[in-house]
């Protein structure tokens, strides 16, 4: 919240998707894979930390290209410095609500899904920490709605009033980026059904590895 330079706070704010990976992936090694009670805990949480990685990548990767296209043309990335962007530049703006949206979990976006499933995993072992880390949405709310309402809301800074919006070089670049965290929130199936093999392995793995040195 404290944070000014845009770019730095999307750089923060993926340091909190990691931390809900390590959540899910924590749900394998000790949430007693061998016990068939936590067998679906431990599922959920190793792939919902894969799918954690990848809409990491593809939305940090829109949040990243969405900050360049206004660097781009104001030359600086400071939030406090703008201000009533959304008349001038109504696409971009949409386009960043819907970027913004996604980094703070919103369902329907794909990023809901990891999270949620990183906590189903890790629930039933790490009851305390669960409920701690859903702090960590509330502040991922906090920030990107406050830098949402001082970039494009409010009055436009008379400096900022020749900019243009997003042009297609730019939304060629961005949209692929969109439609994916869209269809993955709305229908992750490919995706897990992609991933469900090989984690069913790893979990087997960690069975094997922890039965033989008495974790579980």
């Amino acid at each position: 919240l404290a944070q000014k330079d845009l770019k730095k706070m999307v750089a923060y704010s993926s340091i909190s998707h990691m931390g809900y990976l390590l959540l899910g992936m924590a749900a394998v090694i000790a949430g007693g894979a061998a016990n068939g009670s936590n067998l679906m805990a431990a599922q959920a949480g190793i792939n919902g930390a894969v799918f954690q990685m990848f809409n990491h990548g593809t939305i940090s990767a829109m949040l990243f290209i969405l900050v360049g296209v206004i660097y781009d043309q104001a030359h600086h990335r400071d939030i406090e410095g703008f201000g009533g962007l959304a008349a001038q530049m109504p696409v971009y703006t949409g386009i960043v609500a819907l970027a913004f949206f996604a980094g703070l979990g919103l369902p329907g976006l794909s990023g809901f899904v990891s999270e949620a499933m990183c906590f189903i995993g890790a629930f039933p072992v790490f009851r305390t920490i669960v409920i701690i880390s859903t702090i960590g949405i509330l502040l991922n709310a906090a920030y990107f709605l406050w830098a949402f309402q001082r970039v494009f809301f409010g009055k436009l800074n008379e400096k900022y009033t020749e900019l243009v919006d997003i042009n297609q070089r730019e939304l060629f670049t961005v949209v692929p980026l969109l439609v994916i965290t869209i269809f993955l929130g709305i229908y992750p199936r490919p995706f897990l059904d992609m991933i469900k093999e090989t984690m069913n392995v790893l979990i087997d793995q960690v069975v094997i590895v922890g039965g033989i040195s008495g974790i579980f």
